[in-house]
C-alpha cells in the first residue's frame, strides 16, 4: 500500500468501576475528544522512523525486527509480536509521525492510543488474515499491552478507545462489550500534574484484592463475586485479615455502585445530579479504601464540589493523573476556572468520542 495512512485515537476516561475489571466485575467508561494522531507516510528504508515529537523522541524499527524478548512497557514491539502471529507482515518501511493532546502520564490512557492507532495502522498498512471489527482492535490491543508484557492491568482502555462512545465492559466470562450512550453533558477535565503511579499501584490493589476474595472462596465453595452484595459484608468480612478487608469491602461496594450508575445511564432523560452522585460515592472508596488519591487530588476534588458540582472522581489506576467532574451544562467554565485556582496543571471540559477511526471520517470503517 503506497498511500498516506492517519489514525485517530481518542483517550479515554473511566466513568465508574476502576479496580474493578481485573476481578472481573463490570466497567463504565468513555472515549474522550482528545486525541492521539498518527500519520504515517511509506519510504523504502525497510524501517519504521517512529517519530514522537511531543516527547521528542524517536525509534527505527526494521520491518524484519522480530522481538525475541521484550523491554518493559514496549508497545510497538509488542503490538508487532501479535500482529505478526495473526499474519500481519511488514513488508516495507513507513515514516511514523504520533502527536497528540492527550496528557501524558495523567490516567486518560494516552499510552493505550498511541497502542491502538500503531495496530490500525499496521492493519491497514499490510493486511491481517481475518476480519478486522472494533472488538478484535481492543483485543489485540489489550493482548499487546497486558498480556504480553504480563502487567496488572485490564481491558477497559482498549475497549473504550476502539468501541467509541460510552460502554458497559462486562470482563467475566462470557466478556460483553456494548455502548449505552453516545453523550454526557456537563464534563470537565482536571489534570493534577502529579504522574500517576500505574504497575507498582496495579499490583498492590490487584493483589490484595484477589487474595481476600480467595479466601472468601476457600471458606465458602458458593461465593460468588459477582452476585455479592453489601449486605454480605458482615458475614464475609471477619474472614480476613485487617489489611485485607478495605480491598474486599471496596470490591463489593464499587460492583453495587457501578450496578446503580448502569441503570441511570440507560435512562432516556440521564438524571445527572444522581449520577454524579454516584461518581463522588465511588471516588470516596477509591480514596479511602483503595488509597490511590494524593493531596493535589483531593484538593481539586474537594472546590469543585464546594463549587456545586454533581460529582466527581479521580481517573485511572491512581497515585496522581487527572479528575473527571460531572458538573450542571454550562457551568464547565467555572469548573475549569475552580480547578486551575486549585492548582490543576490543566482544566478543560471533554465530550464522548466516537472512536479509534481513520482521521476525517466521522466513524471508523470498520
Amino acid at each position: 500500500m503506497d498511500k498516506e495512512i492517519k489514525i485517530v485515537a481518542p483517550g479515554r476516561t473511566c466513568l465508574f468501576g476502576d479496580h474493578q475489571d481485573y476481578l472481573g466485575l463490570p466497567v463504565i467508561a468513555c472515549a474522550i475528544d482528545r486525541h492521539i494522531f498518527l500519520k504515517a507516510s511509506p519510504n523504502d528504508s525497510g524501517v519504521f522512523k517512529i517519530r514522537m515529537q511531543d516527547i521528542d523522541s524517536k525509534r527505527d524499527i526494521p520491518i524484519s525486527e522480530e522481538f525475541g524478548s521484550l523491554e518493559p512497557r514496549d508497545y510497538f514491539a509488542s503490538a508487532l509480536r501479535v500482529l505478526r502471529r495473526e499474519g500481519c507482515l511488514p513488508n516495507r518501511g513507513y515514516d511514523v509521525d504520533i502527536t497528540g493532546n492527550i496528557p501524558i502520564n495523567s490516567g486518560n490512557s494516552s499510552s493505550s492510543a498511541v497502542l491502538l492507532a500503531w495496530i490500525y495502522f499496521l492493519i491497514e498498512a499490510f493486511g491481517i488474515d481475518r476480519p478486522v471489527d472494533r472488538e478484535f482492535l481492543a483485543e489485540l490491543g489489550y493482548r499487546a499491552e497486558i498480556m504480553e508484557h504480563r502487567e496488572p492491568g485490564g481491558m477497559m482502555d482498549h475497549f473504550s478507545i476502539a468501541m467509541g462512545g460510552v460502554v458497559h465492559i462486562k470482563t467475566e466470562a462470557p466478556f460483553e462489550c456494548r455502548t449505552i450512550g453516545t453523550k454526557l453533558d456537563g464534563m470537565v477535565t482536571g489534570v493534577s500534574g502529579v504522574p500517576k503511579e500505574t504497575v507498582g499501584l496495579l499490583g498492590r490493589v490487584k493483589g490484595n484484592a484477589q487474595k481476600a476474595i480467595q479466601i472468601v472462596s476457600d471458606k465458602y465453595n458458593d461465593f460468588n463475586i459477582h452476585k455479592a452484595t453489601i449486605s454480605d459484608l458482615k458475614k464475609y468480612g471477619p474472614l480476613l485479615p485487617l489489611d485485607l478487608v478495605p480491598y474486599f469491602e471496596a470490591a463489593i461496594e464499587n460492583h453495587h455502585i457501578t450496578q446503580r450508575a448502569l441503570l441511570e445511564l440507560q435512562k432516556p432523560n440521564l438524571d445527572l445530579q444522581e449520577i454524579g452522585r454516584l461518581m463522588t460515592a465511588h471516588h470516596s472508596l477509591l480514596k479511602d479504601k483503595l488509597k490511590i488519591t494524593v493531596p493535589k487530588i483531593d484538593v481539586m476534588i474537594d472546590a469543585v464540589l464546594k463549587q456545586g458540582a454533581y460529582g466527581a472522581k479521580i481517573v485511572g489506576s491512581g497515585g496522581g493523573g487527572s479528575i473527571v467532574v460531572l458538573t450542571e451544562p454550562g457551568t464547565e467554565t467555572k469548573i475549569v476556572d475552580t480547578l486551575l485556582s486549585a492548582g490543576a496543571k490543566e482544566a478543560y471540559n471533554i465530550q464522548v468520542d466516537p472512536g479509534l477511526r481513520i482521521q476525517n471520517m466521522t466513524h471508523s470503517n470498520i
